[in-house]
């Protein structure tokens, strides 16, 4: 008995020191980030990786004005928020229709957004970018708004729709005896039970809206439009890069993820947890 206890204790400290090993190398960039963020271009290329021999605040400060980054913010703010309401309302009734009725092509349907999420996003720049100079949305808040929708669309439903399924029929049934309608029983019941769900597809969503490039560099050209992304690579030309300011920048810019996975990690968890339990 004595020995089984022994091997349990050095498996699971084992399993401890593996994990916080793992947990070490996926902190440390975001930390190699930080500090080098405070150092100036001479030290960034003789000590990558040492301290700051002098703080540089001052790179902060010029990152901000020197790429408008404030007009920046507000655009990728304004960008994700509306992408991230829209994701939500669309998904939630969505999955809830597929989740908890029966009907004809429901499975044709279910399968139609799954092959969504295999669609390649880049390989799609070319076509919409047509798309969007016929419909006269090029350079406008809607290009970008529209289509982050679209490609967030086929995950959030997937993953709200497997969480729904897994809710006792019993609990609608009660609320539609006690009188509440169909909205009042998604509004007031289903989707506070899926607040776990709705938190993993809101941070998936939001990552995306927050630090897609691509999109933005295609569709937005006009300086008082441009996101994050593009105010961050203005430090990078064909020549050279200001390292210094780019690294500044990019803290910046990462602020804003780090705060929203804290808000969002606990229902998160609990929906991991949820899911193993009734899995």
């Amino acid at each position: 008995m004595k020995k089984t206890y022994s091997i349990r204790r050095i498996v699971s400290t084992i399993g401890w020191i593996l994990i916080t090993i793992y947990g070490i190398l996926t902190i440390y960039p975001l930390f190699w980030l930080i500090l080098s963020s405070f150092k100036s271009n001479a030290q960034f290329f003789s000590e990558p990786f040492a301290l700051p021999n002098q703080w540089m605040f001052d790179n902060f400060i010029t990152a901000w004005t020197t790429s408008k980054m404030g007009v920046a913010f507000r655009n990728s703010t304004l960008v994700s928020i509306i992408t991230l309401l829209f994701t939500l309302l669309l998904s939630g009734l969505t999955s809830y229709v597929l989740a908890r009725f029966n009907f004809k092509l429901k499975g044709l349907t279910m399968l139609f957004f799954v092959v969504g999420m295999l669609i390649p996003i880049h390989s799609t720049l070319v076509p919409l970018f047509i798309l969007m100079k016929q419909l006269s949305i090029l350079n406008s808040y809607w290009a970008l708004i529209l289509p982050y929708t679209a490609f967030a669309l086929p995950t959030a439903i997937f993953i709200l729709t497997a969480y729904l399924s897994t809710i006792p029929k019993e609990i609608e049934e009660a609320a539609y005896i006690d009188g509440t309608s169909l909205w009042g029983v998604f509004f007031r019941i289903m989707l506070p039970i899926s607040l776990p769900a709705l938190s993993t597809v809101s941070i998936l969503t939001f990552l995306h809206s927050w630090n897609d490039f691509s999109f933005a560099l295609v569709f937005i050209s006009k300086s008082t439009l441009k996101t994050l992304p593009l105010a961050v690579s203005n430090f990078a030309d064909g020549f050279q890069t200001d390292y210094s300011l780019t690294l500044a920048a990019m803290t910046l810019s990462v602020i804003p993820t780090i705060i929203v996975f804290l808000l969002f990690q606990e229902q998160v968890m609990k929906g991991m947890t949820a899911g193993a339990v009734k899995g």
